[in-house]
């Protein structure tokens, strides 16, 4: 049996160590489609601010790891899939055979459509030569233009306060991180920033990047402003292209059913390309939060093996610590009208909390701010799926009991999602 894997992310490299345990005389495959070992993606801003050199942004760090587990890594792309052969053809031109192939080929950054943006001095903040690019320009008291305040961009902008930058960040948005946070917790980010001496420019577009004796120029829609680094973090888009005329269906990702497989026979997807059930809603939708791909390349590790695993659905969850200020989301917590949802905004203290139920009185989705002691609760609320019936007005008078209300529910209320 060959099980090949496409992508050394998070999800391919679990899936690899999965199946060594539950098949241990198969052949592993694992394509990496950059040199040297596999990364994650979140040890980036660590390695930014020195934290960290480039081996410790490898997942993992044992040497000789790979060979100790009898699993093939090798560099290389795939360009195409067989569209009736278990076979793909790589970048080289070689192909290989499989029995079992699991896609796990992540995302890649999307650029706007403007004028410069092929510049040099304009960077993504996606890999570690990316990396390597910011490290050399970014030095302190060096003028540094941030395009995008959405979730990958927040992460990297507290590692560029760190080096000391003087940095703006440009928003299209109404509000930082506009997917995550609604208008109340997204101000308070911004004036967090602010305080910390960043400039914040929302309700902006860039319109064009130009180049005069080594420092570019940044058109918005706002004014110009002046660059010796150009950070583009507007968004990602997962990595299906090479799946064209493969038989596998795509819509934002690879679709994927409850055993993570796709609509061919043996494929299966996980992680950032995956778009796979949803915990709350039941469609299927793309996650690219690292949980969900550690968790998808388990499981689908369980379903090439034959062993019939489910995956219940992923929660859409993000926790975000910009320079020291802690803001959470999970689940659906757009809408709510003010029967449905409860708020505890007390922004001078720096701490706002919405909780967001559905009708049978389960919390659907919640935003906090500052309230980092209560991470674990919600989440655990929320996936449970257990009904706080009873609990409404009490939480309506102090929405900080959550903790209580979830020792108070026995399991046995829990509704299955």
């Amino acid at each position: 049996m060959h099980h090949l894997v496409v992508g050394a992310g998070p999800a391919g490299v679990t899936a690899c160590e999965t199946l060594r345990q539950l098949d241990p005389s198969a052949h592993i495959t694992l394509l990496c489609g950059e040199s040297g070992e596999p990364y994650g993606r979140m040890a980036i801003p660590y390695y930014l601010v020195g934290n960290i050199d480039e081996a410790g942004t490898r997942l993992r760090k044992r040497p000789g790891y790979w060979e100790s587990l009898r699993i093939s890594l090798r560099h290389d792309r795939v360009a195409a899939l067989a569209p009736d052969d278990d076979r793909v053809t790589l970048e080289s031109g070689e192909t290989l055979d499989f029995d079992r192939l699991l896609i796990a080929t992540g995302a890649h950054p999307v650029s706007p459509a403007i004028s410069g943006i092929d510049l040099p001095g304009v960077v993504h903040c996606w890999t570690l030569e990316d990396a390597r690019a910011i490290a050399e320009r970014a030095a302190e008291g060096s003028d540094v233009v941030l395009m995008g305040a959405g979730f990958i961009g927040c992460i990297i902008l507290e590692s560029l306060v760190k080096r000391g930058v003087k940095l703006t960040v440009i928003e299209q948005g109404p509000r930082m991180v506009p997917r995550m946070l609604d208008a109340v917790a997204g101000g308070m980010l911004q004036a967090h920033c602010e305080s910390q001496g960043v400039r914040v420019l929302t309700r902006t577009r860039a319109e064009a990047i130009t180049e005069a004796e080594g420092r570019l120029t940044v058109a918005t829609s706002q004014g110009e402003i002046a660059a010796d680094l150009v950070i583009v973090a507007t968004g990602v888009r997962s990595n299906t292209g090479f799946l064209d005329c493969s038989g596998v269906e795509c819509d934002q990702g690879v679709l994927v059913d409850e055993q993570l497989q796709s609509s061919r026979a043996g494929v299966f997807a996980a992680g950032d390309v995956a778009q796979g059930p949803d915990l709350l809603s039941g469609s299927r939708q793309v996650h690219a939060i690292q949980p969900t791909a550690v968790e998808h390349g388990r499981i689908a590790a369980h379903n090439m093996v034959g062993q019939g695993a489910r995956y219940p659905g992923s929660l859409n969850m993000n926790i975000l610590d910009t320079l020291g200020l802690v803001s959470v989301s999970f689940g659906n917590w757009e809408g709510g009208d003010a029967h449905h949802a409860l708020v505890l905004d007390n922004r001078d203290a720096g701490r706002y909390l919405k909780l967001v139920f559905d009708e049978q009185d389960r919390l659907r989705g919640a935003i906090a701010v500052g309230h980092t002691e209560k991470v674990g609760v919600l989440r655990g609320l929320i996936q449970s799926r257990r009904p706080l019936h009873g609990w409404r007005e009490r939480l309506q008078r102090d929405p900080t009991r959550l903790a209580e209300a979830f020792v108070a529910m026995p399991l046995a209320q829990a509704v299955k999602a």
